[in-house]
């Protein structure tokens, strides 16, 4: 019986990781050099397909015969991009700005054997609170998410922030879909269930 290809994460992202091994694949993760400067005119949709696919072609062109994962995520509120703040000043004017608002977070996906490239965008509709200076502060002095899109991480204490959130996908909001992923990957040849219990 032929062995699976190696699958590779092309991502830094230690939540990209940690997702990636709930499917119990095994897997590596190489960070790939990809300039993310936004082209002009480009919808935040076609951005973050565009890295994605622009990840995964970067490592599989070095490491031929394998299967490869790229994904990037854009924030938008009203169809216009919001970066990750960086510091708890812009952190704490981006939440006050994104207050009772909806926030449209376009997680992208793409899979690739070199050859052959799937990919989808996943959107996440998340509806912030009305938020009060205290919690914002509250917020940031607990989770500090200056690297994240929008200044809020779903995954831990980031919920709080939030009214609603509406989407397909669960994991989407965290960065890595995995229900599309799943399907993708099957497409490779790499069915997670086809190998329960294999070791991440």
């Amino acid at each position: 019986m032929p062995s699976k290809p190696s699958l590779i994460l092309a991502s830094s992202s230690r939540y990209r990781k940690e997702l990636l091994s709930r499917l119990r694949l095994p897997f590596t993760a190489i960070s790939p050099d990809v300039d993310e400067t936004p082209q002009s005119g480009e919808t935040p949709e076609a951005l973050a397909l565009r890295l994605s696919v622009a990840k995964a072609m970067a490592v599989v062109s070095t490491n031929p015969g394998s299967i490869v994962i790229g994904s990037d995520q854009v924030a938008t509120v009203d169809g216009t991009p919001i970066g990750k703040p960086g510091d708890f000043t812009r952190a704490q004017a981006q939440l006050r700005s994104l207050s009772g608002r909806m926030v449209e977070f376009h997680s992208a996906l793409a899979v690739t054997d070199g050859h052959r490239v799937e990919k989808a965008d996943i959107i996440t509709r998340c509806r912030f609170r009305q938020l009060p200076d205290h919690a914002i502060d509250a917020y940031l002095r607990a989770e500090e998410p200056y690297d994240t899109a929008g200044s809020a991480k779903a995954e831990s204490l980031g919920i709080a922030l939030m009214e609603s959130i509406q989407s397909d996908d669960p994991t989407a909001i965290i960065g890595l879909p995995l229900i599309e992923l799943t399907r993708m990957l099957a497409t490779f040849g790499l069915d997670p269930l086809d190998t329960p219990g294999a070791p991440a």
